[in-house]
C-alpha cells in the first residue's frame, strides 16, 4: 500500500529511478521523520517487496541523502540493512500482510497447520517446527529472566552491523552481522583478509604485500586428515577438491584463533568467544589446490567439557554452503567423541542454521542405523554406536514420531516402510563420508594443574 492510500495525508509524488514514490507530508517536512523503534513499510533489497520493518537507526550521508537502519520484523537479522528514506514509508498496523503463517513448508505441515485455526496458539510441536523453518531466534520474553538482561545486552551492542563485506581468497562476501573488530578496521565497510593467516587490511594493496611476504599457504597447527582421492577410492569419502582438517591450539596460535573468532562473527549471531581462545582446540576445514589451503569452516572444541560437550561453535563459511560440508564438520566431531570413547552433544545455544544442521544430521545417522540394524536397537545401544547423547537422541526420535513412553521407558516404534518414507527426504542431502582410517588424532590430554611450567 502506498503512502498516498494513507488516510488523512497530503501526498505529493515524485519518480526515482523510475519508480513513482509518494510522500506523505511529515516525509517533506524532514525526511528523518520516523523514530527509532517506530515500526515501518519498507521495500527490501532482497526481494524488491515490502515488508514490515522496525527502525533501528538512522544518518544523514549528505544534504540530500538520509538512510534509516532497518529490521525487518519477524526475519532474521541477517537482512538488517541501510536503506534510503524513499524505501520507507508510515505504517499503521492494520496494513499487517495478509501471508500464511507456515509458508514455505512441506504441504504435510501446512496441511496441519490449516486444519488447526493458524489464528489460535500453535503446538509446541508446530511452532519449533516453523522456528527450524524460517529460522526464527525465540523472543526475549521466551527467556530465564538473567537471559533476558544477556540477551537485551547483546542486541543492544550489536544491533548495527559496521563492516559489510569481507574479501576473503577468491569470493567477496556480504556480511550477516556485527563484529568486534578493532578499530580503524571495525569502521570500514570492507575488510581484506588472508586466507591462511587470517590476518585483515583495510586496503586490498596491503593484503598483497603480506601474501607476497608470507609462506604460510595452510593453517597453523597439524594436519590431522585428508579426503581420499577419488580416482582411488570410491565411496562418499572421496572428494573434488581434496579436502583437509586443521587441529590448531588457541593456547599456541592465538592470534590466528581470535581473528577466527572475529571472521566467524560475521555469520554467527550469538558468538561470544572472541579473545579468551586459550581453553579451546579450533578444527578449520580446508579445500585444497595447488596454490594452498582455503578455509572453509571451522569448529572449536573445549579441551575440557565438564558438561561433555563435543563441540563450542561451529560454521560454513557462506560461499561454501550447501555443499556438505556442515554436515561433514558435525559429523567429524563425533569421530573425535568416538575415539575419546565417550558420547557428546554441541554446546548451547546453538545457531538457527546449526540447529537446522544438527536436527538434520541426528535424523539420518538414525534412521541409517535403525534401517541396519532392522530397528531392533535400545536408546543406549544407539548412544554407544553413534555418540549422539541420549537426550538428543530421544527428542529427535519423537520429532520424527518413532518413539513412545510406555510405563516409564522409551520405547521405539518403527517399521521399515516408515524408515524408508523419512529416508527418501534425506537422500537428496549431499553427504561427505569420513575415513576413519585417514584419521590421525589423539584425544586432547589436561595437564595436572601443579605441572611446572
Amino acid at each position: 500500500m502506498a503512502v498516498g492510500e494513507h488516510l488523512n495525508t497530503l501526498s505529493h509524488p515524485r519518480r526515482t529511478q523510475g519508480r513513482l514514490v509518494t510522500l506523505s507530508k511529515s516525509d517533506l517536512e524532514d525526511p528523518l521523520s520516523h523514530a527509532i523503534g517506530s515500526r515501518v513499510l519498507c521495500v527490501a533489497s532482497f526481494d524488491s517487496g515490502q515488508h514490515i520493518a522496525e527502525i533501528v537507526e538512522q544518518k544523514t550521508l549528505e544534504p540530500d541523502t538520509f538512510l534509516y537502519y532497518v529490521h525487518y520484523v519477524d526475519l532474521d537479522k541477517r537482512l538488517d540493512e541501510w536503506v534510503v528514506a524513499d524505501k520507507v514509508s508510515a505504517y499503521d498496523g492494520a496494513q499487517a500482510a495478509q501471508q500464511p503463517l507456515l509458508s514455505h513448508t512441506s504441504s504435510g505441515l501446512a496441511d496441519a497447520a490449516a486444519a488447526a485455526d493458524i489464528t489460535q496458539k500453535m503446538t509446541r510441536r508446530l511452532k519449533r517446527r516453523y522456528d527450524e523453518i524460517h529460522h526464527t531466534a525465540p523472543n526475549v520474553e521466551e527467556l530465564a529472566p538473567i537471559d533476558q538482561h544477556l540477551e537485551k545486552e547483546h542486541q543492544e551492542k550489536t544491533k548495527v552491523k559496521n563492516i559489510e563485506v569481507v574479501e576473503l581468497g577468491r569470493y567477496d562476501i556480504d556480511t550477516w552481522y556485527y563484529s568486534p573488530y578493532p578499530e580503524p578496521f571495525a569502521s570500514e565497510k570492507k575488510l581484506y583478509i588472508c586466507e591462511y593467516t587470517l590476518k585483515y587490511f583495510k586496503k586490498k594493496k596491503t593484503l598483497v604485500r603480506h601474501l607476497a611476504k608470507t609462506p604460510l599457504r595452510h593453517p597453523p597447527g597439524d594436519e590431522i586428515y585428508r579426503s581420499p582421492d577419488p580416482g582411488h577410492y570410491p565411496g562418499d569419502c572421496a572428494t573434488t577438491p581434496t579436502i583437509a582438517v586443521f587441529e590448531v591450539d588457541g593456547k599456541k596460535n592465538k592470534v590466528y584463533c581470535q581473528s577466527l573468532c572475529l571472521l566467524s562473527k560475521l555469520f554467527l549471531d550469538h558468538k561470544t568467544l572472541y579473545y579468551d581462545v586459550d581453553p579451546f582446540l579450533f578444527y578449520i576445514l580446508c579445500e585444497c589446490d595447488a596454490e594452498g589451503y582455503h578455509i572453509v569452516g571451522y569448529f572449536s572444541k573445549e579441551k575440557h567439557s565438564v558438561e561433555g560437550y563435543n563441540l563450542a561453535c561451529i560454521l560454513t563459511l557462506p560461499p561454501y554452503q550447501r555443499k556438505g560440508y556442515g554436515r561433514f564438520l558435525i559429523s567429524f566431531s563425533y569421530e573425535l567423541s568416538r575415539k575419546e570413547n565417550r558420547v557428546g552433544t554441541p554446546e548451547r545455544p546453538l545457531s538457527d542454521l546449526g540447529q537446522v544442521s544438527y536436527r538434520s544430521y541426528w535424523t539420518r545417522v538414525l534412521l541409517d542405523l535403525l534401517r541396519e540394524h532392522r530397528h531392533h536397537l535400545s536408546i543406549k545401544e544407539i548412544a554407544e554406536l553413534t555418540a549422539i547423547r541420549t537426550d538428543d537422541i530421544v527428542k529427535t526420535l519423537e520429532s520424527l514420531g518413532l518413539i513412545k513412553y510406555w510405563k516409564g521407558d522409551h520405547i521405539i516404534s518403527v517399521t521399515p516402510r516408515i524408515i524408508d518414507e523419512h529416508m527418501r527426504t534425506a537422500a537428496v542431502q549431499k553427504t561427505i563420508g569420513i575415513d576413519t582410517g585417514r584419521l590421525h588424532w589423539t584425544p586432547y590430554m589436561v595437564p595436572p594443574a601443579n605441572m611446572k611450567k
